[in-house]
């Protein structure tokens, strides 16, 4: 396969708290006029970052000492709503590596995961750690595991299941069904020339 085998994530991480943030919260209707994804992250989370006349909002996102973070921490049924697949491009496009949350719904789920953005699930308690140890020293590396479904910050770590058929995916590089159609191309093309109803 062409694509990478995401066994891990590492990097900085923010906690957005809530639960049932769906895909018009973290991507506005108005801001999916656009031909390709590029440019969508930002808007993440535009209508809670920023106010009427466009000026920051109190929100993590708009913390300096979160720039940077590549995973994101959050409640339950994250990405719920409708289907729109720019939620999770609007996370990737923003920066953001992998999700953390208590749950996710369906469809974001497996956008994400065709992104390969993994999406790992942990218990509310254990997430309210991680968030506590990354409010006290945003610095903190964590470390979302694929292969071992922990994640990882500072000295300690906390368990976070990621679906088999999605962790499978991940771990083997075959996360982008399209990608692997593409792959398939030669081999088509190689058959469709010995079949005598395909030939000029």
């Amino acid at each position: 396969m062409a694509l990478a085998k995401i066994t891990s994530i590492s990097g900085r991480a923010v906690y957005v708290p809530g639960n049932d943030i769906d895909t018009d919260r973290i991507i506005p209707a108005r801001f999916m006029k656009c031909v390709t994804f590029d440019g969508l992250g930002e808007y993440l989370f535009y209508d809670v970052r920023k106010d009427a006349d466009g000026n920051d909002r109190k929100h993590p996102l708009n913390e300096a000492r979160f720039k940077g973070a590549t995973i994101l921490l959050s409640g339950a049924n994250f990405g719920c709503g409708s289907s729109r697949e720019h939620a999770p491009q609007a996370i990737q496009k923003y920066g953001f590596r992998g999700v953390v949350a208590e749950n996710f719904a369906e469809i974001f789920f497996g956008n994400s995961t065709t992104l390969g953005m993994p999406c790992a699930t942990a218990a509310r308690a254990d997430i309210a750690k991680v968030a506590a140890a990354i409010d006290a020293d945003p610095t903190l590396e964590v470390t979302i595991d694929v292969d071992a479904q922990v994640v990882r910050y500072g000295d300690d770590s906390i368990p976070a299941e990621i679906r088999g058929s999605a962790r499978d995916a991940l771990l083997n590089g075959r996360w982008d069904a399209i990608a692997e159609l593409h792959e398939g191309v030669p081999q088509v093309q190689e058959l469709a020339g010995t079949l005598p109803y395909m030939k000029a």
